[in-house]
């Protein structure tokens, strides 16, 4: 599949930074925004309402947008109906409650689907009042597309995650796997951690020279790895560093230094219930006439050393996003590209050449299932991409079709006969 105009499921007023999928109730959330400047381009958190239409397509519709003010949203967290955007330097807690109106009532949906009941009036004054310590707080209603369906926002707290004197910027946001901590790191090279929901400060540690580019951590809470610019991708324990990924073991013929790390991302292995992986993502450090291929990186996620390297071609990759079960591997280019990769051989699936008009920002996958509806459809995966065009598109890969053992024993053992009756005919006496 190579360059085709894909449709949009959804385009913002604004550039695209961020995107996810509240697994419990499938809310697609999306962030971006002008910034500062005075262009009258806004900055904004959008809350979709994602619809399956027929077993293969998608809609979305605008539920709420929450303003943010004059800071965009450049990267950002959801977990347990709690968005942690990461706005300059800062990193912005919020609470968030999708809530239906039934005759006269508002119902409000926890993340626990767990329902409260209040009158429509009542309810909608509580949800205007103004967060304090800086944090802001949104309860108004936007005009909304289905009258019956209602987000309510409210700001719950701010706290600092970029100390650097210049230009001060949050580059990556995490929720613990638990959603115990949370985690950030930023232009400063400092790795940040809160524990969730007290926010009080557990670590603050320089972990790299320079900007940190990616972290994520393993369930469990055992191994935090974190990608900067210096060329290091780090395993640390608690604030102490337990060792340094080196990937060019699987590729002994580069030169150190030519690439350098961009993500990481840990996943499940489908199937096999203890089994944990690590992906990594190395682009080159400098761009050449000819463009070096990009790498994708499979590690052991326990003994964290390296099982398979493959190029994922010379488009520069700028988002790596992996599916709740660990099946599938997304990647997003500089130049618009969206690709999906099979995890166990990282073997191309999908791809469309520039699918978007410039940098792919985010990736998300739909959850594998959610209580209340089939979101997925006859798709086996399906994917959400946003960019700095504004638009998120959904990608998808169609259920592949498996003929059952028996069917397939049952045609060999009829070729078999076959054959043996042919060369009965051919050769009277064979057998």
């Amino acid at each position: 599949m190579g360059k085709r105009r894909m449709p949009d499921l959804y385009r913002a007023p604004f550039p695209l930074y961020s995107i996810k999928v509240d697994p419990n109730t499938g809310l697609v959330i999306t962030a971006g925004g002008g910034g500062a400047s005075k262009t009258g381009i806004k900055n904004a958190v959008h809350f979709l309402d994602l619809q399956l239409v027929g077993e293969h397509q998608y809609s979305a519709s605008l539920l709420h947008a929450h303003d943010t003010d004059t800071r965009a949203t450049m990267n950002m967290a959801v977990g347990n109906g709690v968005i942690a955007a990461g706005q300059d330097g800062t990193c912005c807690l919020m609470k968030f409650k999708h809530c239906t109106q039934r005759g006269g009532k508002i119902i409000h949906k926890d993340a626990d689907n767990s329902a409260q009941q209040g009158s429509a009036r009542r309810r909608a004054g509580k949800g205007d009042k103004v967060g304090q310590d800086g944090a802001a707080a949104s309860g108004d209603m936007s005009d909304m597309k289905d009258e019956t369906a209602h987000i309510l926002v409210t700001g719950l707290a701010e706290v600092q995650s970029d100390l650097n004197p210049r230009d001060p910027l949050q580059k990556v946001v995490r929720f613990s796997p638990d959603l115990k901590l949370l985690l950030t790191g930023a232009t400063d090279g400092h790795i940040r951690v809160w524990e969730f929901p007290s926010l009080k400060k557990k670590f603050d540690f320089k972990a790299h020279e320079g900007e940190i580019e990616d972290l994520d951590m393993s369930p469990g809470n055992k191994h935090l790895v974190t990608v900067g610019r210096d060329f290091a991708c780090s395993v640390w324990s608690g604030n102490q560093l337990a060792m340094g990924l080196n990937w060019h073991e699987t590729m002994p013929q580069l030169a150190e230094k030519t690439y350098r790390y961009m993500a990481c991302r840990f996943g499940r292995v489908e199937d096999q219930k203890d089994a944990l992986r690590l992906y990594t993502v190395q682009i080159p450090h400098k761009r050449d006439r000819k463009p070096p291929p990009c790498y994708l990186t499979k590690w052991d996620g326990k003994s964290l050393l390296p099982m398979l390297t493959a190029s994922c071609g010379t488009e520069v990759i700028s988002s790596l996003a992996v599916s709740d079960s660990g099946t599938f591997l997304g990647l997003g280019t500089v130049t618009g590209s969206v690709s999906i990769y099979i995890a166990f051989s990282l073997q191309k699936l999908y791809y469309v050449q520039e699918s978007h008009g410039i940098v792919v920002t985010d990736l998300a996958f739909l959850p594998d299932s959610l209580k209340y509806k089939n979101i997925k459809g006859n798709n086996e995966t399906a994917m959400l991409s946003v960019a700095v065009d504004s638009r998120c598109q959904v990608h998808t890969l169609a259920n592949r079709r498996y003929f059952p053992i028996w069917l397939v024993v049952f045609f060999c053992g009829l070729m078999v006969v076959g054959v043996i009756l042919l060369l009965q005919y051919l050769f009277p006496g064979f057998i």
